[in-house]
């Protein structure tokens, strides 16, 4: 969701690429002590950015996936304009049936993709491919267990979407389920409101801006970052 568009305005684009950049940082320092040697995930891999950033930072293997041809297509461009393409590969696949091998991953990571699909399939997915140890990092918009649910804002967001905002709760209930276990919660939520902020000023501000800034001020949606280790 937050990198549903593209702002064109002068500096509001800037500066939302200044944030998305340092929000794929925060990610990375969470994924932990990745080798050369280690094969990561993208899972809803998108255009490919997070992904080229990771093998820039550790020099690992990556392997993104996403349903959307057209992405797939430009990622791996990108990979072979950069010299990586050996390293960083996109496939159009089901992040549910990736169809990698089991244990094959060091660090598997989400970035607002998880509301699309069941948590618990997901996890299931993401724990056979883990290692033992390994590490997954999710970062998504979630509703409040207590106030969400009956939140017209956060309605509003689905219904832009057409996507199906989890609750709060739902993480970790499929976190446990499948061997994955929370090792750090950090709410983000203060730092995107930002954002939001500057794409309601720019020329291609939508109706959904307001839901997200009531949803998040008034507590009914959240903005998290959890980080998981397999055991």
């Amino acid at each position: 969701m937050l990198h549903a568009v593209h702002l064109v305005d002068h500096p509001v684009r800037d500066r939302r690429s200044a944030l998305e950049t340092a929000q794929a940082d925060v990610l990375l320092d969470h994924l932990g002590d990745i080798s050369r040697a280690d094969r990561l995930l993208d899972a809803g891999s998108g255009r490919g950015g997070t992904s080229i950033m990771a093998n820039a930072r550790f020099g690992c293997h990556v392997d993104g996936v996403s349903i959307s041809e057209q992405q797939v297509a430009f990622a791996n461009d990108q990979a072979a304009g950069r010299g990586v393409a050996d390293r960083v590969r996109f496939h159009v696949r089901n992040m549910l049936d990736t169809l990698l091998d089991t244990g094959s991953r060091r660090a598997i990571w989400t970035n607002e993709t998880t509301m699309y699909v069941d948590l618990f399939e997901l996890f299931a997915e993401f724990s056979r491919l883990l290692e033992y140890g390994g590490r997954y990092v999710c970062i998504t918009g979630c509703s409040n267990d207590v106030t969400g649910l009956r939140s017209k804002a956060v309605s509003k967001i689905d219904e832009h979407y057409t996507c199906n905002i989890h609750p709060r709760s739902e993480y970790f209930k499929a976190l446990a389920a499948n061997n994955l276990v929370p090792i750090q919660v950090v709410d983000l939520t203060a730092d995107t409101i930002p954002y939001w902020e500057l794409r309601a000023k720019s020329s291609v501000a939508t109706d959904i801006e307001d839901p997200f800034l009531t949803a998040y001020k008034e507590g009914s949606f959240h903005y998290l970052l959890i980080v998981a280790d397999r055991i």
